[in-house]
C-alpha cells in the first residue's frame, strides 16, 4: 500500500528479513524485487517531516548496510520505478537490473536536502562520476532505457524481462559452491562497501545540515508527490 516507502515497520521487517538470509547456510544468492511498478518510492513524506524536525533520525541507512553485508551475491530486478533511497536500495547489489520504461533518479535534492543512504558514492559504481553528480544535483529521473548505451547497469530490459532474466542469473549462481561465492563476493564487493562506510559519515553531516534548516518542511510538505 506503502509502494514499499520506508516506513518504520517496512524498514524493521525488511531488516529482520536480510538478517534471517545472511545467518542461512543454505542461501547462495539473494534477488530483491519490489512490486512491478514500483520497486522501492524511498522515505514517506511523514518520515521526511519528523527527520526536519528532528524528531526521528534516519533508520532507512541500515538497508544499505544489510544487503552491503550480505555474504553472498545480491541481485536488485528492479522492473518498476526508484526513487531516491529506493535506488540506493538498489544500487546495493552486486548485480543491477532496470527496466527500459520505469524511471530512475536520486530525488533527495528536489525536496531540498543532500542524498543519504551512501548514494553519493554508490552512484558512481553504475554510472560514470560525471552523469551521477548530474543526477544528484538536478534531481532529474531518468528512463531506464537512457542508462542502457553508457552505463555500468548489468541489464536494461523491458519491464516484463526483468524479472525472468534475474532468477536466471541467479540460477547459474546458484549453481556455484557457497565458499566460493562468500569469498569471491567479499572481494568484488570492497570497494563498494568500503565507499559506503566513507560516505555515510559524510552524509550524516551534510543531513545535520540541510534538514536544519526552517524552509525545508514546508518544501516537503508542498513538493512531495505520493
Amino acid at each position: 500500500a506503502g509502494k514499499n516507502a520506508f516506513s518504520v515497520p517496512f524498514v524493521g521487517e525488511l531488516e529482520a528479513a536480510l538478517a534471517a538470509i545472511a545467518r542461512d547456510r543454505e542461501v547462495k544468492v539473494v534477488v530483491l524485487v519490489g512490486l512491478p511498478d514500483v520497486f522501492c518510492s524511498g522515505a514517506p513524506r511523514e518520515l521526511l517531516v519528523k527527520l526536519a524536525r528532528g524528531e526521528e533520525v534516519p533508520a532507512d541507512i541500515v538497508l544499505s548496510k544489510a544487503v552491503l553485508d550480505l555474504p553472498v551475491p545480491v541481485i536488485a530486478a528492479m522492473e518498476g520505478h526508484a526513487t531516491g533511497g529506493g535506488l540506493a536500495l538498489g544500487l546495493c547489489a552486486d548485480i543491477v537490473l532496470m527496466a527500459r520504461e520505469s524511471r530512475y533518479g536520486a530525488s533527495f535534492m528536489n525536496l531540498g536536502f543532500t542524498p543519504g543512504m551512501g548514494i553519493t558514492r554508490l552512484l558512481e559504481h553504475v554510472l560514470s562520476p560525471a552523469l551521477a553528480h548530474e543526477l544528484m544535483y538536478t534531481g532529474e529521473f531518468r528512463r531506464g532505457a537512457d542508462f542502457s548505451p553508457r552505463s555500468g547497469v548489468n541489464y536494461v530490459l523491458p519491464r516484463a524481462e526483468i524479472r525472468p532474466k534475474a532468477f536466471d542469473v541467479a540460477a547459474r549462481i546458484a549453481e556455484k559452491p557457497r565458499v566460493a561465492l562468500e569469498t569471491l563476493k567479499r572481494w568484488l564487493s570492497l570497494d563498494r562497501r568500503r565507499a559506503f562506510e566513507e560516505t555515510r559519515t559524510v552524509e550524516t553531516m551534510m543531513h545535520e545540515i540541510t534538514f536544519r534548516q526552517d524552509a525545508i518542511r514546508e518544501r516537503i510538505e508542498d513538493e512531495y508527490v505520493d
